[in-house]
Formats: C-alpha cells, structure tokens, sequence
C-alpha cells in the first residue's frame, strides 16, 4: 500500500485543507485504485480561466480583448502549468497505477498539468471562492507580472486563422481522425484541412493539442507555398 505524507505537500502549496482528503484525491491518477481527479480536474480549469482573466482585466485595462485573450492564454496552458507543477515537485506526490509508473507517467505534461488544476478544484471545494482566488494568484502570480499585452504569443490556431483572414483566404476546417490508447491516457490524431486541398495531420495526448500542432505545421506549409 502507497502511503505519502500529503502534509508535506500542503505546507509546499501554502494552503492548509481541512480535508486532507481532498488533496489525495487530487493527486491521484485515474490509473489508480478509488477515487481520482478528474471532476475536480474540471472545475479547477473553469477556476483557473475566471481567476485569469479577472487578474488580467484590471492589471492590463487598456489591452484589447485579443491581447487579454492571448495573455490568458499563456498563462493557463498546458506548458506553463507543467512548468508549475514541475518547480512544485508534484510527481513525489502522484499516486498512478502500475502501468503509468512503468511508464514514467509521473513525468508525463498532461498528468503534472491536470494534478495542478485538480488542486485547485480542491482547494475551491475545502473552502470558498475567495480563498480559492488568493491561492491561484500565489500560483501564477508572477508570470502574471511578467506579462505585456503588446507581446504574448498567439498560439498557432490563431495564427493560422489571421493569416488566412489577412489574406481573404477561408478558414482550416479541423477533424479527429483517430484516437488511441487507453481511457487515462489517448493519443488524438488530428487533421486541419485548408482551402488549397493540402491536409495537415498531428497528433496530441488532448484535441486541443493535436489541434494546436496540426495549425503550427500549416502554418509552415502555407509560408512554404
């Protein structure tokens, strides 16, 4: 039986659940035995966006909504909460199931990024949306700082679509072709069409991601026409 010391980890994340419980739970994989994070996964991510774009409306009052949206953006993706979890040590704290220890789930982006928002979904649940607000902001809040409206990257969906805006050109037309893998852990092939007939496939542990990859590699087809 794996037992951790999820105390360790509470005084790390600066909060102190009154329900340890909930905690475990949002630490633990779906590959795992009992109760896993995935509902509590779902309402972090919704916390996390509301939180976001919130902080950012009143720091940045005269950015546009594109420029909010692309700051939003940077600051909920997958990669930077990675990056959070990983300067956390989250994976001491993962509970996976055999197959996913084998396979170095504890590592694996998609599994660090939704332990971040099931633990933020905890914290909501053991107290209220206000002390649940003040933990996000200790999360992010100095990427926040860092952020300049003029600046933040547009991710590759939206390049693609404002070049081909720019250009009268019609819009990539996006397609699950296929998924793989077992429930905790789908590989999503994706295709994006474009108007020229050429069709550009990727794959990604999530639809947004293989979404995401198949408009970065149109991107390069298209500059390359």
């Amino acid at each position: 039986m794996i037992v951790k010391d999820f105390s360790k980890l509470s005084k790390k994340l600066g909060y102190t659940f009154k329900d340890e419980s909930l905690l475990k739970q949002a630490m633990t994989h779906r590959s795992f035995k009992g109760a896993h994070n995935e509902r509590l996964e779902f309402i972090g991510d919704s916390l996390l966006g509301m939180v976001v774009a919130e902080a950012l409306y009143f720091a940045f009052p005269k950015a546009t909504e594109g420029e909010l949206t692309r700051m939003r953006s940077q600051i909920v993706k997958g990669q930077t909460l990675t990056a959070i979890a990983k300067e956390l040590e989250l994976s001491e704290w993962l509970l996976l199931g055999p197959g996913e220890m084998k396979s170095g789930g504890f590592r694996r982006e998609s599994i660090l990024e939704d332990a971040i928002e099931a633990i933020i979904g905890a914290v909501y649940l053991d107290s209220d949306t206000e002390q649940c607000k003040k933990f996000i902001l200790s999360l992010v809040g100095e990427r926040l700082q860092k952020l300049d409206p003029k600046t933040a990257l547009k991710d590759p969906k939206t390049q693609l679509q404002e070049w081909l805006q720019s250009r009268k050109r019609p819009l990539p037309v996006y397609q699950v072709e296929s998924t793989s893998g077992q429930a905790h852990n789908q590989t999503f092939e994706v295709s994006c069409t474009l108007d020229s007939g050429a069709v550009i496939t990727a794959k990604g542990t999530s639809r947004r991601k293989a979404e995401q990859a198949a408009a970065k590699e149109a991107l390069e087809v298209i500059k390359g026409e």
